[in-house]
């Protein structure tokens, strides 16, 4: 797997480096100073998985993130926060990043998030899940044309499908949902898989925005 780091801090990118460098499986292919110099990279590079810092001068994490999900659409984004959960998180995750870990985490962690992000799953637990709902019940702002569009792309689901993303959307894992439907939980692991195929969500959490916006998820405005 190939790994570009971006973060405006010589000591973290290089601290970053030394840790990645020689775990079996991955190679840290280039470093970004900002967002500009990061998409400018992932262009040339194409890498499989981006560790993003949010908060750097000029372009930030979240704009860069937009962009390389945009023209990288392989590649896949990690944040690194300060803060858990900020707002800027919540931007980035809507943006298209994969999940978010703070920059304090075990280097274990951060080792076990990219590879888990690299396999198209999502970093962030079920408890933080919910709290992300939570956070967008409590503020984020509604957009009309964004809730139209995610109404629509659920009207694509079976009957079976649609009760799975309603549990996806309460932040249930696939054992939890596999308990709850009475199902086996590789049944359920083959539905999400069509689930967010059908939906066009890239993982978990772009599922989970998702359900909100079409006023599935705890919290969000029915219409």
């Amino acid at each position: 797997m190939k790994v570009l780091l971006v973060d405006d801090q010589a000591l973290h990118r290089m601290g970053m480096r030394m840790f990645l460098t020689g775990q079996d499986g991955l190679e840290v292919v280039g470093e970004a100073v900002d967002g500009a110099d990061a998409v400018r990279q992932a262009l040339r590079l194409r890498p499989d998985i981006v560790v993003m810092d949010v908060r750097m001068p000029g372009m930030d994490g979240i704009q860069a993130t937009r962009q390389i999900v945009a023209d990288v659409p392989e590649a896949r984004v990690l944040l690194l926060t300060t803060f858990d959960l900020d707002e800027y998180v919540i931007e980035g995750l809507e943006a298209g990043a994969s999940g978010f870990l703070t920059k304090d985490s075990e280097p274990g962690d951060i080792l076990s998030a990219i590879r888990s992000v690299a396999a198209g799953d999502a970093v962030i637990a079920p408890s933080a899940t919910r709290r992300l709902l939570s956070r967008l019940a409590g503020g984020l702002s509604q957009q009309e044309p964004q809730n139209l569009s995610a109404k629509a792309a659920t009207t694509r689901l079976s009957a079976r499908e649609h009760e799975i993303f309603v549990e996806i959307a309460r932040g249930a894992t696939n054992s939890e949902i596999a308990a709850t439907l009475h199902l086996a939980e590789s049944t359920v692991k083959s539905n999400v898989g069509r689930i967010f195929n059908k939906i066009g969500a890239r993982d978990r959490v772009q599922a989970v925005i998702l359900a909100f916006h079409a006023g599935l998820a705890p919290g969000s405005a029915k219409h």
